[in-house]
């Protein structure tokens, strides 16, 4: 089915208003052999609170972004190598249901659809779109991925030292290797993080002294893999649409 697509007029139109919709600003989209699987909105759980954002599925990437005119226009583009990504369901809780984690080296995070049956849909096809390029490429799934920021409104405290309280003055930050929501004195060291940043960038203490000392599994984030989890019961410069992931720290 892909392949009979591929080289359509059909789907070289489709990618070409998808490309048009993102302006001069967006990455051209149309390369030999891409076909434009679907598309849709879906809510993304971002720093401050969660936010719709417009996504497209490829036969070899995602690409998503910011709402200005649905259906017309779209801005802050982002393109995600689907070889890259690896997802896993995400248990409802509260308003927030029918969402699954979007796993990349570089960057993880959140998102959920209108309906039961539109999460299983995108995640159906996003599988099948990873299955076959790895199966093409030779090459196996990504065991890296980047931890999925904790909400800002999902700790009132740091969530490392237990004790500073975050106000006006006191920020959030976040840990670039757990995710967690800490205090500035809390994170106040950096680390080459390759796969996010040519740069060193922001990390919580805990996760220094392990990857000081070389234990980087010890280090993996006790949260993006159980996302659901309460913070409350434990314990980039990769930049993102409006989210203030990184312009705050």
């Amino acid at each position: 089915m892909v392949d009979r697509l591929a080289n359509s007029e059909a789907n070289t139109r489709r990618i070409s208003i998808v490309e048009n919709c993102f302006g001069a600003a967006g990455q051209p989209l149309t390369i030999p052999g891409r076909v434009l699987i679907g598309e849709g909105v879906l809510t993304k759980l971002c720093r401050k609170k969660p936010k719709a954002r417009q996504f497209f599925l490829f036969s070899d990437i995602l690409v998503y972004g910011n709402i200005v005119i649905q259906k017309k226009k779209y801005n802050k583009q982002h393109i995600i190598p689907l070889e890259n990504v690896t997802i896993d369901s995400i248990q409802d809780e509260g308003d927030l249901r029918n969402g699954w984690l979007i796993k990349t080296p570089t960057k993880s995070f959140a998102v959920y659809a209108a309906t039961a049956t539109e999460k299983s849909e995108w995640m159906n096809h996003i599988n099948k779109c990873v299955s076959d390029l790895l199966s093409k490429s030779g090459k196996t799934p990504s065991n890296e991925h980047a931890a999925v920021w904790v909400p800002d409104s999902e700790a009132t405290v740091c969530m490392r030292c237990q004790k500073a309280k975050f106000t006006p003055v006191n920020r959030r930050h976040h840990c670039r290797k757990c995710g967690f929501v800490v205090c500035g004195p809390c994170s106040e060291k950096r680390f080459l993080l390759p796969s996010q940043s040519s740069k060193p960038v922001r990390i919580c203490d805990f996760c220094y002294d392990l990857l000081s000392s070389g234990e980087m599994t010890a280090c993996q984030s006790t949260r993006s893999d159980s996302y659901s989890q309460s913070p409350k019961s434990s314990l980039n410069d990769v930049s993102d649409d409006d989210d203030d992931e990184d312009s705050s720290d």
